[in-house]
C-alpha cells in the first residue's frame, strides 16, 4: 500500500487523475450547472447569414457596402416568375400584387424581358429593406396571392431566416445520421455495448457546452454554426476512445475506480498530445484574411479544447457509473487484423515510395491547376434549396442579372452625366440607373440645370414666385452672385430645386391650390425615392446591369473599365465599385495569400509538434508529406473530372485535414518506432498496422462519413462543398497512411535514425558465432533485429553492437568457444547493480 502511495505522489498525472476520479461527484455537479447555463444561451447566439460581412476590413466591397449602407436605401425586391400562364393571366394580376401593403413597384410588360412563351417575370419593388418586417410581410402577401399558380421566387427579403431554417433542418439530419454511423462504427471497434453510451454522453455534453459558449462571441457565421457539432463529433470523439480503451485494459486486473485512475493517467498525456496537431491546424485557419477562417477556427480551436475537458473531467465519473454494465456487456472486437497490407507493404518498399514521389508532383501540378470560384451562386451540390431552384429556373428562362453599384463624389452632375453616357455604350452595360438619366418627362432628366423660366413653365408656378424662390435658393447656397447680377440666367438643378421647392412648401414660405399642392406632393414622393437610392451624403450611386457571368477574367477586365470610365471624370481613388462581381474578385485576391498562409502555418505547426514528439528532424517530414500529399491529390480530383472548388472549401479543409488525419500517420509511426526495436523490421511494420488499424478506421470512418453526409444532405451550397472535400480528402488520407506512409518509413528508415536528436555513440559492430552470453544493452541482429538490454546467452549468430545507456555502464559479448572475443571488460556485478538501479528508476 505505502509502495503504491509512493508511485502515485511521485507520478504527477496519477495524482491528477486521482484527484479527478476523487472529487468526480463535484465536478458533475459544475457539468450539470454549465450544461443548463449552455442550453439557456444557445438560441441567444446571433447567426450571420452574409459572407461579404468577413472580407478584409481595407477590401473594395468591404468599405463599399459599409458607405452603402451609411449613406444610401436599399428598397427590397423579388422576382416572381409564373410559369404556364398567358400575358393576359399575369397582365391581370399585376393590380392585385401592387395593392398589397408593402408592395412599392410592380414592373411587368409584354418585353421579353418579362414575358416569354408561357413565362411571367414579375420585378416586385417593397417598401422597406430586405430586413424589414414590412418587406417580409408583403412577401408572403405575394405568395398567398400567387398560391394557385406555379411560382419560382428570388429574393433576398427574408432569405437569411428561411435559409437558416432550412439548413438547420438540414443539419439536424446529418447530425443524427453522424450519430448512427458512430454507433454502427464503435459497435464493431468496442470491446463492450455499454462503452458506446459513455462515448455518447461525453460527447453529447461537449458539444451542447460549445454551442452555448458560442454566446460568448456574440455573432458567429451561419457556416460555423452548421457544422461546427458535426465537425467536432468527428475530429475529437478520438479523445473519448483513447481513454475508453486505456480504461478496458487497465480494468482486466485493476477494480473500476483503480483502473480509471491509471487509464485517465496515461491518457491525458496521449490525447493532449494528440489534440495538439488538430488543434494548429484550426489556429492557422485563424490568420486567413478572410475572416471566416478566424470565426470557424475559433469555434473550432474552443470546441476540441471543451472536448478534452469533457473526456478528462466528466467520463472518469461517467465510466463508473456504467462500469458494471461495461463487465457485463463484453463482446468481441469485429474489427479484421489487415496482415495482408503489412505483407504488400514489404514487398513494394522500394516500389510505392518513387511512385508516391510521382504521384505527388502530378497532384500537385493538377491542384495549383484547379479552378476555383468565389461566387456561391456558382457552387454545384447534391441537394439545392428552393431559393436555389428558383433562381435558377428564372435565370435558365429570363437569362441572368449581374447587378454593379458604382459610386462616384456627389454633386457634379455633369460629369455623373458624361459617365453614365459612356457606361450605357459599352456593350454588356444592359442599363444603367442614376439620377442623371431619370427622366422628368420627355425634355428633361432629374439633374437638369433649369431657369426660373424654365422651372415656372415645368411646375406651373407663377414666374415671380419662383423668382423669389430661386434668390432664396442662392442665399441658402451662398451664391450671392446671381441675386446681384440677376436670377434670370440662374440654373439650378431640377432635384435640387424641387426638394428646396419642397422644404420652403412644407414651411410655409410657399402658397399652393390644390391642384398644384397634390402635384408637388407626387413629384417630391418620387424625386425623395430617387434621392435616397441614388444619392448619399458624400457619394452618388450608379446602377448597372451587365450582362457577364459573377466571375471569372473577362468579368474582371469589365470592372477595371468601368473603373476606368469614370476615373476619366473623378479621381480614381474616389471610385468605388460593388457587387456580386467585386465581391468575388476581391475574395480571389484575398484566397492567394490565405491558401499560403493556410499551407506554411499548418505544416511548420505539425511539423514542430511532431520534431518535439518523436526527437527526429526527418521522420516530421515524411508524415507532413505524406498528409500533405493526400491534400493535393484531394484537389486534384475535381481539377481532373473538370469540375469547381469554392475556395473556402478549399481553405478550410486543407487546414482541417492536415491537422485531423497527420494523427492517423502519428498512430502508425509510433507503434512502428515501438515494435522495430522488438521485432525485425519486416514483421515490426505488419504489426504496426494491424495494432493501428482499429484507431484508423474507427476515426477514419466518422470523418469520411460525416464530410460525405454533410456534402449530400446540406441544402447550403457553400456547407456542402466543404463537406464534399472533407469526406473525400478524409478517405485519402486513409489510403495514404495504409498503403503507402508504411513504405515510406520502411525506405526512409535510416533518415529516421540519421536524423534522431538521441546522440548514439556509435560502436563496431561484430560477428559471432555458437553460444555467446550477452550483458549490457544490444543493438543489431539476433536472426533479426534487436535492440534491448540482454542478459543471458544465445545460440545461433549474432552481427551486434553493445553500449550503455547508463554512464559509466559498458557491455559485453563472451563468446564461449576456442576463439573468444571480448568486445569491452566490465564487472558483471557492477553492471547487474546498475541494471537493478536502473529498475527501480
Amino acid at each position: 500500500m505505502k509502495e503504491q502511495e509512493k508511485k502515485k505522489k511521485g507520478n504527477l498525472w496519477l495524482t491528477v487523475a486521482t484527484f479527478i476520479v476523487n472529487k468526480r461527484k463535484a465536478i458533475e455537479i459544475l457539468f450539470v450547472l454549465a450544461i443548463i447555463y449552455s442550453v439557456l444561451c444557445i438560441n441567444k447566439v446571433q447567426v450571420n447569414q452574409d459572407i461579404t460581412s468577413y472580407l478584409p476590413a481595407d477590401s473594395e466591397t468591404r468599405q463599399g457596402l459599409s458607405i452603402m449602407d451609411e449613406q444610401f436605401m436599399t428598397y427590397g425586391s423579388a422576382k416572381v416568375m409564373l410559369a404556364n400562364v398567358t400575358f393576359n393571366q399575369a397582365d391581370s394580376l399585376v393590380d392585385s400584387l401592387e395593392n398589397v401593403d408593402g408592395v412599392k413597384e410592380v414592373a411587368f410588360d409584354d418585353s421579353s424581358d418579362h414575358f416569354k412563351g408561357t413565362n411571367a417575370l414579375f420585378d416586385i419593388t417593397f417598401s422597406g429593406t430586405s430586413d424589414e418586417q414590412v418587406s417580409k410581410d408583403a412577401l408572403n402577401s405575394v405568395k398567398d396571392i400567387l398560391a394557385d399558380y406555379d411560382v419560382y421566387v428570388s429574393t433576398e427579403v427574408g432569405s437569411e431566416e428561411s435559409s437558416a431554417e432550412s439548413l438547420a433542418k438540414d443539419m439536424n439530419i446529418i447530425l443524427v445520421l453522424a450519430v448512427v454511423v458512430i454507433v454502427a462504427v464503435l459497435l464493431l471497434s468496442t470491446k463492450a455495448y455499454l462503452q458506446i453510451p459513455v462515448l455518447l454522453i461525453t460527447f453529447g455534453v461537449a458539444a451542447i457546452l460549445n454551442m452555448g459558449t458560442n454566446y460568448w462571441f456574440g455573432t458567429i457565421s451561419s457556416i460555423t454554426n452548421s457544422i461546427a457539432v458535426v465537425l467536432q463529433l468527428a475530429l475529437a470523439i478520438d479523445y473519448a476512445i483513447i481513454l475508453c480503451d486505456r480504461f478496458m485494459e487497465e480494468h482486466e486486473t485493476l477494480d473500476a475506480e483503480e483502473a480509471v485512475k491509471v487509464a485517465l493517467s496515461k491518457a491525458i498525456p496521449e490525447i493532449s498530445s494528440s489534440s495538439l496537431t488538430t488543434i494548429s491546424g484550426m489556429v492557422a485557419m485563424m490568420f486567413m484574411q478572410f475572416r471566416l477562417g478566424y470565426d470557424m477556427g475559433i469555434i473550432l480551436v474552443k470546441a476540441i479544447i471543451l472536448s478534452l475537458i469533457s473526456v478528462f473531467f466528466l467520463m472518469p465519473g461517467v465510466l463508473l457509473i456504467f462500469a458494471k454494465g461495461i463487465d457485463k456487456t463484453h463482446h468481441k472486437c469485429y474489427v479484421p487484423k489487415i496482415t495482408i497490407v503489412g505483407k504488400f507493404a514489404n514487398k513494394t518498399k522500394y516500389i510505392i515510395p518513387p511512385l508516391f514521389i510521382i504521384c505527388l508532383v502530378f497532384a500537385f501540378m493538377k491542384s495549383n491547376n484547379c479552378q476555383y470560384i468565389y461566387d456561391t451562386s456558382s457552387i454545384v451540390s447534391a441537394k439545392k434549396s428552393e431559393s436555389k431552384i428558383a433562381q435558377e429556373t428564372i435565370e435558365e428562362t429570363f437569362g441572368a442579372s449581374n447587378q454593379l453599384v458604382v459610386m462616384v463624389p456627389k454633386g457634379d452632375y455633369e460629369s455623373e452625366h458624361k459617365v453614365v453616357k459612356k457606361l450605357q455604350n459599352l456593350d454588356y452595360v444592359t442599363s444603367a440607373l442614376a439620377l442623371s438619366n431619370v427622366s422628368i418627362n420627355d425634355e428633361y432628366v432629374l439633374t437638369d440645370k433649369l431657369s426660373p423660366r424654365q422651372f415656372s413653365e415645368l411646375v406651373g408656378i407663377d414666374r415671380e414666385v419662383v423668382e423669389v424662390l430661386y434668390m432664396a435658393y442662392a442665399y441658402n447656397q451662398e451664391q450671392y452672385g446671381p441675386v446681384v447680377t440677376g436670377i434670370d440666367d440662374y440654373d439650378v438643378p431640377i432635384i435640387d430645386m424641387f426638394l428646396f421647392l419642397y422644404d420652403q412648401y412644407k414651411e410655409g414660405y410657399v402658397t399652393l391650390d390644390s391642384n398644384l399642392d397634390e402635384k408637388l406632393t407626387t413629384l417630391y414622393d418620387t424625386l425623395h425615392d430617387a434621392q435616397l437610392q441614388l444619392q448619399g451624403s458624400d457619394y452618388s450611386r450608379l446602377v448597372l446591369n451587365i450582362s457577364l457571368p459573377v466571375e471569372g477574367q473577362e468579368t474582371y477586365d469589365a470592372l477595371e473599365e468601368i473603373r476606368g470610365i469614370a476615373a476619366q471624370y473623378y479621381s480614381k481613388d474616389s471610385v468605388i465599385l460593388v457587387g456580386n462581381s467585386t465581391s468575388d474578385h476581391d475574395l480571389e485576391s484575398s484566397f492567394a495569400s490565405d491558401n499560403i498562409i493556410i499551407s506554411v502555418l499548418t505544416a511548420l505547426f505539425v511539423m514542430i509538434i511532431l520534431f518535439f514528439t518523436f526527437q527526429s528532424a526527418g521522420l516530421p517530414v515524411l508524415l507532413v508529406l505524406t498528409i500533405q500529399g493526400s491534400i493535393w491529390i484531394n484537389f486534384a480530383v475535381p481539377s481532373i473530372e473538370g469540375q469547381t472548388v469554392f475556395f473556402i472549401a478549399y481553405l478550410i479543409v486543407s487546414a482541417i485535414q492536415m491537422g485531423a488525419t497527420i494523427d492517423y500517420a502519428i498512430v502508425i509511426s509510433n507503434r512502428y518506432l515501438q515494435l522495430k526495436q522488438q521485432m525485425p523490421l519486416k514483421e515490426a511494420i505488419t504489426e504496426t498496422l494491424n495494432q493501428s488499424f482499429p484507431t484508423i478506421f474507427t476515426s477514419g470512418s466518422i470523418l469520411t462519413c460525416a464530410g460525405f453526409l454533410i456534402g449530400e444532405i446540406a441544402s447550403d451550397a457553400t456547407v456542402a462543398s466543404i463537406g464534399v472535400a472533407l469526406g473525400r480528402g478524409t478517405l485519402i488520407s486513409i489510403i495514404l497512411v495504409l498503403f503507402v506512409l508504411p513504405q515510406i518509413l520502411l525506405m526512409g528508415d535510416i533518415i529516421i535514425e540519421k536524423t534522431a536528436l538521441t546522440m548514439n555513440i556509435t560502436r563496431p559492430q561484430r560477428e559471432v558465432a555458437g553460444r555467446v552470453r550477452v550483458t549490457g544493452h544490444v543493438r543489431g541482429y539476433v536472426q533479426g533485429e534487436i535492440d534491448a538490454d540482454i542478459q543471458g546467452t544465445f545460440q545461433g549468430q549474432m552481427k551486434v553492437s553493445v553500449d550503455s545507456v547508463i554512464p559509466g555502464r559498458q557491455g559485453q559479448i563472451e563468446q564461449n568457444d576456442l576463439d573468444s572475443q571480448q568486445i569491452s571488460e566490465d564487472d558483471d556485478i557492477e553492471d547487474n547493480k546498475a541494471q537493478e538501479g536502473d529498475e527501480e528508476s
